[in-house]
């Protein structure tokens, strides 16, 4: 990886830090006040030694006190370091994670739609762990070996600067090796991280799928299908382990060619009266604690290394492009429902329109019907409608305010939405009710009385009370889309939009919910997207879509009386 990208990314992860920077220069004072307490320990033991070997008791015994003094005071700075090291690795962690779900949530529909949703997934849960974990080892290990390492070569120099000369001679190969090994391992790391994210997508969708993969008989096909990517990131878990794992050998080796240098200039210096032997085990020591923080900083950039992978492909995901603030856009509030389409034309892919020069005006409270085969455009309009993608050419007007010039959030709030695919969040049947609405428990069960779903909500052991979830074995598909069509009648929309939404439900209670929907679209603008004609023989218009283009349209039983497309669709429902 270019330095400067990896400069850039350094920078980034600062400006998470820098609200914690009282955390960081606690942790950096409290690692140098613990090295310092380390370092004095060896000085103070060869001056014990030396007090022995001068048969000196009184001083061994204060010699001895002051160890044990050096030893606690050690002690307790490491202990307050690894406090302020885990609540600034954390704090930034959460707030990564937090910025994440935020950047989600400001993402177009088109990004949701075109990622897999376990890739995301991970970038905001996994690689955020790591990051974490990366930031946590480098703030435990590197502050303290970095000071380690200068303190004991001070100290060394400072004992008998001849043998700190052959420490100093030595070092650059222990750095060297470590650097050469770093440089290669981001890019097998990141590699990694990408692997999983794609094995989390893909478990994710087999999971939330598993009924229709047993059912199709696929099981030996998706294992292959997972042993391939399996394989895959083995193989660049492999690969970027093996590499960072040689720099640990590698720098225990050139230790321990430290080591023995010391020993052997030092046993020299002893011969020749340079050094006393309480100072010969002074920098033995020195010289034990010198090696040992070259072998931790390896594991750190090796960690460290990750982190930033998994911190990239995160500020990626941060950097996706969102959807433009409209903060300044009218707040629209009560509508009429007057909605106008004007030559409106929209492709998902450049170059293969799915709408073409659509003109559509519909009047307040009129009940526009869709029909159309697969294919034919009639959910692209139901989300050009609520702004989940902007048309290509064209407008979209409410109330003659084009919706381009209408905050989203605002013309959302004017629309009650039940589509073909429902969605429960995990909460109570309460909250789920009552979702984006602010209604009384007397209105919940109103309404929930009116949807035919309060039966099942009393056979529930704890009631209104009781917790759900999409994933829900026990709740039914038609009662999960029973619960939102009474989640939109709770929220008391201007306008409407059902895409199929009784499509899960008996034929007894469709025609129960049919009267219910009636009473809710009395005098609202709705939209109705069908493919049981059955349902739709009361709207006020029904258009006919075929190919992007509206082909027909007019009432029930005009389209029947032309002998067209619509004819044909609803003969084949019941011939």
């Amino acid at each position: 990886m270019k330095t400067s990208y990896y400069l850039s990314i350094l920078r980034r992860l600062m400006s998470y830090i820098r609200p914690y920077m009282g955390y960081l220069v606690l942790s950096v004072m409290t690692a140098l006040l613990s090295v310092l307490a380390t370092l004095f320990f060896p000085l103070l033991t060869g001056r014990a030694i030396d007090s022995i070997a001068a048969s000196d008791g009184e001083s061994f015994v204060f010699y001895l006190m002051l160890m044990a003094s050096s030893a606690a005071l050690a002690a307790l700075f490491q202990f307050i370091m690894n406090i302020s090291n885990n609540r600034l690795a954390y704090s930034v962690s959460r707030d990564i994670r937090k910025d994440a779900f935020l950047s989600m949530e400001k993402l177009p529909l088109s990004y949701i739609d075109s990622h897999p949703h376990g890739d995301i997934v991970s970038r905001m849960v996994t690689d955020t762990d790591q990051v974490s974990d990366g930031l946590l080892m480098g703030f435990t290990q590197l502050f303290t070996g970095i000071i380690t390492i200068v303190g004991t070569l001070f100290c060394m120099f400072m004992v008998n600067w001849r043998v700190a000369l052959v420490v100093l001679f030595v070092t650059p190969l222990s750095l060297l090796s470590a650097s050469f090994i770093a440089k290669r391992t981001f890019s097998l790391f990141y590699k990694q991280s990408s692997a999983r994210g794609e094995q989390t997508a893909f478990i994710d969708e087999m999971v939330t799928s598993a009924d229709v993969v047993s059912a199709f008989g696929m099981e030996n096909g998706n294992q292959k299908r997972f042993d391939e990517i399996n394989g895959r990131w083995a193989s660049a878990s492999l690969l970027a382990v093996f590499y960072s794992s040689l720099t640990n050998p590698v720098t225990r080796f050139v230790n321990s060619v430290v080591y023995a240098g010391v020993a052997l200039s030092g046993a020299f210096s002893c011969f020749a009266a340079l050094m006393t032997i309480g100072e010969l085990s002074s920098i033995l020591s020195y010289a034990s604690q010198y090696t040992k923080p070259f072998n931790e900083i390896s594991g750190v950039m090796t960690e460290f290394q990750n982190a930033m992978a998994s911190a990239d492909r995160i500020f990626r995901f941060l950097d996706e492009k969102k959807e433009s603030d409209d903060s300044d856009k009218k707040d629209v509030r009560d509508t009429e429902g007057a909605v106008d389409f004007s030559s409106v034309s929209f492709s998902y892919v450049p170059g293969t329109p799915i709408i073409r020069d659509f003109t559509l005006r519909a009047e307040p409270g009129m009940r526009i019907a869709i029909v159309g085969p697969t294919g034919c455009g009639k959910t692209t309009l139901i989300n050009l409608l609520m702004r989940f993608y902007d048309p290509d050419s064209g407008t979209i007007s409410v109330d003659g305010i084009n919706t381009a010039d209408i905050q989203r959030k605002s013309l959302r709030k004017r629309f009650g939405m039940v589509l073909q695919d429902t969605w429960l969040m995990t909460g109570t049947v309460r909250e789920n009710l009552a979702f984006g609405s602010d209604v009384s428990d007397e209105r919940i069960k109103e309404t929930a009385s009116i949807c035919h779903i309060d039966g099942y909500i009393a056979s529930l052991p704890g009631g209104y009370d009781e917790i759900i979830s999409d994933e829900g074995g026990n709740i039914s598909a038609g009662q999960k889309q029973l619960m939102s069509i009474a989640r939109v009648m709770l929220s008391d929309p201007d306008m409407l939009i059902l895409d199929e939404a009784t499509s899960s439900i008996d034929t007894r209670t469709e025609m129960i919910i049919q009267e219910a929907f009636q009473r809710l679209m009395n005098g609202r603008t709705s939209f109705i997207v069908a493919h049981r004609l059955s349902t739709i023989q009361s709207a006020d218009l029904i258009i006919v879509m075929k190919d992007g283009v509206i082909i027909e349209s007019g009432k029930h039983q005009e389209l029947l009386d032309r002998g067209g497309f619509y004819s044909t669709l609803y003969r084949s429902q019941f011939s």
